[in-house]
C-alpha cells in the first residue's frame, strides 16, 4: 500500500479466478496437501484434560463436534487433493491417537517423527519426502487445529491460489484472515503491491512480517490493515525447498542425508539420526520474517478463521456453533473448565505466552 492507503499494483497475471470442480479436479492431479499435526498442545492441555480426562493434543480431540480437529481438516482438505497425495506429519509419540483418525480406507500417507523440532523442520521433512514421488509438485500447507466455518468458500480459494502458483511457480502465498481484534499471538501479514487477484480479492506482495508482536505493535498492526498469517500457505517445491536452503541451512542438510537411505532398511536409523542433529526451527521466524521478495500474501475476505490455541477462543467457537459440542452440556466438567479459564486468564493479566 502507498502513504494513501491505495493498494499500489506491481503487475496483473493473466489469469482468471475459478473455482469450478474441473479446476479443482484438475489442480488436485498436481497438488499435494501437507498437514501438520506434530504439536503438542501445551496450553489446551489443562482444558483438554478437564474435558476428556487425559492429556490427548489438540488436533486428535472432538472439540468442536464428534470428530477430531485433525479429521475435520483432513475432511477440508480432501475436498481439493485425494488422500493419496496428502502427508500428515506427526511424531512417534502421537502414533496411538492417530490410529484413531485414520482408519478408513482413504487414509493419507504420514510421516512420524522422533520428536517435535517446529513447524520450520515438520514442512521442510515433508518436502524432502514430496521430492522423491513428484519434484514438481505445488504444496498447500495447513495446520491440524484451526477452526475454518466457511469450509466451501476456503476450499475454492485454496484452489485460485493454487492457481496462481501455477502459473506462477517462483511465489509463495500465504493465506491471511481479517482480523477481528489486536490478536498478540498471532503473526501478522502486511500486504504490499498487487500481484495477482482471486474471486475475492487480490494477491499481494508481503511488505512486513510480525511474528506474536506486542501488544501495541499489534494495536498498530491492526488499524493499518495488516492481516492475520493463519499459517496455510500454497507453493511449488522448488519454492519450498530454496526457502529451506537459504533460510534455515541446518535443517535442510540434515534432512538431506535421509535421502541416500530412502526405500531401505536404515530408513528409520537414518530419520533418528538426522532429527538427533536438527536444531527446532519455526516457520514463521525461520523464514517468514526474512519477507523474502517471492512471498506473497491472499486475504481470506469473508471467512471465520481461528487457530483455537487458548481455552478462551475454543470456548467462543464452540458457543456460535449451531450444534454445540457435548462437553458444553450442563455438568460438572464445563463449570470447572469455564471457571479454570476465567480464573487463568485474570492471573495472566492478558500477557502472551
Amino acid at each position: 500500500m502507498d502513504s494513501t492507503g491505495a493498494l499500489a499494483v506491481e503487475y496483473l497475471p493473466d489469469l482468471k479466478p475459478s473455482n469450478h470442480r474441473s479446476t479443482r479436479q484438475d489442480l488436485a492431479s498436481r497438488t499435494w496437501a501437507v498437514v501438520l499435526a506434530g504439536g503438542d498442545g501445551c496450553r489446551l492441555r489443562p482444558l483438554v484434560r478437564r474435558l476428556f480426562g487425559e492429556d490427548r493434543p489438540k488436533q486428535y480431540v472432538p472439540l468442536l463436534g464428534p470428530t477430531s480437529l485433525l479429521r475435520q481438516t483432513l475432511d477440508r482438505v480432501a475436498r481439493l487433493v485425494p488422500a493419496e497425495r496428502t502427508i500428515v506429519v506427526s511424531q512417534y509419540d502421537h502414533a496411538r491417537y492417530l490410529d484413531r483418525d485414520l482408519c478408513d480406507a482413504a487414509a493419507p500417507r504420514v510421516l512420524l517423527q522422533p520428536e517435535n523440532r517446529g513447524t520450520g523442520t515438520a514442512v521442510l521433512y515433508a518436502a524432502h519426502t514430496i521430492r522423491r514421488m513428484d519434484p514438481d509438485a505445488v504444496i498447500a500447507v495447513f495446520p491440524s487445529d484451526h477452526y475454518v466455518r466457511e469450509e466451501d468458500a476456503f476450499v475454492a480459494h485454496v484452489a485460485e491460489v493454487s492457481a496462481f502458483v501455477t502459473q506462477y511457480p517462483e511465489r509463495l502465498i500465504l493465506l491471511g484472515a481479517r482480523p477481528t481484534s489486536p490478536e498478540a499471538e498471532y503473526g501478522w501479514v502486511r500486504p504490499g503491491a498487487v500481484i495477482g487477484e482471486t474471486s475475492r480479492g487480490p494477491i499481494c506482495r508481503v511488505q512486513g512480517f510480525l511474528e506474536k508482536p506486542e501488544p501495541e505493535s499489534a494495536q498498530r498492526c491492526m488499524a493499518t490493515d495488516w492481516l492475520w498469517n493463519t499459517s496455510s500457505f500454497v507453493t511449488t517445491l522448488p519454492t519450498l525447498l530454496g526457502a529451506g536452503h537459504e533460510f534455515l541451512p541446518e535443517v535442510d542438510d540434515r534432512l538431506n542425508l535421509i535421502a541416500a537411505f530412502s526405500g531401505s532398511r536404515h530408513e528409520g536409523w537414518a530419520v533418528r539420526q538426522a532429527y538427533s542433529m536438527t536444531p527446532t526451527s519455526d516457520f514463521s521466524r525461520g523464514i517468514l520474517e526474512h519477507c523474502p521478495a517471492w512471498l506473497g500474501v491472499s486475504g481470506l475476505s469473508g471467512l471465520t478463521w481461528s487457530d483455537l490455541g487458548t481455552p478462551h477462543r475454543v470456548v467462543g467457537i464452540a458457543s456460535t456453533l449451531p450444534v454445540r459440542p457435548l462437553w458444553m452440556a450442563p455438568g460438572r466438567n464445563t463449570a470447572d473448565a469455564l471457571a479454570s479459564l476465567l480464573q487463568t486468564r485474570a492471573a495472566s493479566g492478558g500477557r502472551r505466552r
